[in-house]
């Protein structure tokens, strides 16, 4: 008999794990230490994941939908006279002040998937959609078609690349003048009204 699934339910206890993996990591992820911090038995877990393959793969799905909805949340080209710019410092404001501990997860785990101790299809699909993600955010901006993709994994990469340099450093204003002049670069893209 298949499994009945609250998706309420299910959406609640991968808020909690995602705060329990924001401040524990997830290299070292066991489930019963997991269910045991959330107050649950490795029950609950195993109910709505069949075992930890999925539950990371849930988190990595959560995460990146949470990312998306932000993204679009963010003020589009009509809006304000928004340029692609203001939409690369407004997702920095909301990273570093209010996402910190979830940037440095995604990090640890896409480390973690680059060095082949996470495996699995999500990794590499969530960056390849997150790549096509921002692609229609530039398009929507002005970039033409046929360079969005290549310039969304550009930008994914030196916006990535920009947060690992300040997790690793701690130095925002050296980190954050490099960010303006990668806003600068993208508000070049877009093609004038």
């Amino acid at each position: 008999m298949a499994r009945q699934r609250d998706p309420q339910r299910r959406t609640e206890l991968l808020d909690a794990i995602v705060a329990y993996l924001a401040e524990h990591g997830i290299a070292q992820l066991s489930l019963r230490p997991l269910a045991k911090a959330l107050g649950h038995s490795t029950y609950v877990l195993t109910h709505h994941f069949a075992g930890k393959d999925e539950l990371i793969d849930a988190v990595l799905a959560h995460l990146d939908r949470r990312q998306k909805e932000r993204l679009a949340a963010l003020p589009g080209p009509a809006e304000a006279g928004g340029g692609l710019g203001d939409v690369v410092r407004a997702s920095w404001a909301w990273h570093m002040n209010e996402d910190l501990p979830m940037v440095r997860l995604l990090h640890e785990i896409e480390g973690l998937s680059a060095a082949g101790r996470l495996t699995g299809p999500y990794v590499p699909k969530m960056l390849g959609d997150r790549a096509g993600f921002v692609a229609g955010v530039l398009r929507a901006h002005g970039v033409p078609e046929e360079a969005a993709l290549r310039k969304a994994t550009l930008l994914n990469a030196a916006y990535a690349g920009l947060q690992i340099d300040y997790l690793t450093t701690g130095d925002r204003e050296r980190v954050e003048a490099a960010l303006d002049e990668l806003a600068d670069t993208a508000d070049s893209w877009t093609t004038a009204p």
